[in-house]
């Protein structure tokens, strides 16, 4: 079975990296799913942040970043991912993730499953790390 990790990842934090690692072990291949979102003003370039997760994943077995344009469930239904993988840091994030994966699940026969944060990354963000920068 192959899975989505999808983000910005501008950069890729701690946090992310342990979502990525729980869900490797899950399942048998991670797709880390970087967007180009538009709306956003990047740090670093989406093939930058490819990049640095190839080199931050490299000891992970079967997980393979991978940038992605267009709706995510476009990108699973082509690629053969049933599942989307999120992190989840906070009660806020429940509430935008369980909106997502409804609309998505719409869309899409693709399933969301939500992991909570390990408690030491909780406080982290990109945009946090990017303000520290």
């Amino acid at each position: 079975m192959k899975a989505i990790c999808p983000g910005s990842f501008d950069p890729v934090t701690f946090g992310h990296l342990d979502i990525i690692r729980r869900s490797s072990r899950i399942v048998d291949e991670v797709i880390i799913g970087v967007g180009r979102n538009m709306s956003k003003s990047g740090l670093f370039t989406p093939e930058e942040r490819v990049e640095m997760l190839e080199e931050a994943t490299a000891d992970i077995p079967g997980v393979r970043p991978q940038l992605i344009d267009g709706l995510l469930v476009d990108f699973c239904m082509a690629h053969d991912i049933g599942v989307i993988v999120k992190g989840l840091r906070f009660a806020a994030d429940f509430d935008y993730e369980l909106q997502m994966a409804q609309m998505n699940r719409q869309l899409q026969p693709v399933e969301t499953v939500l992991l909570p944060t390990s408690a030491q990354w909780a406080y982290v963000s990109s945009t946090l790390v990017r303000e520290v920068a």
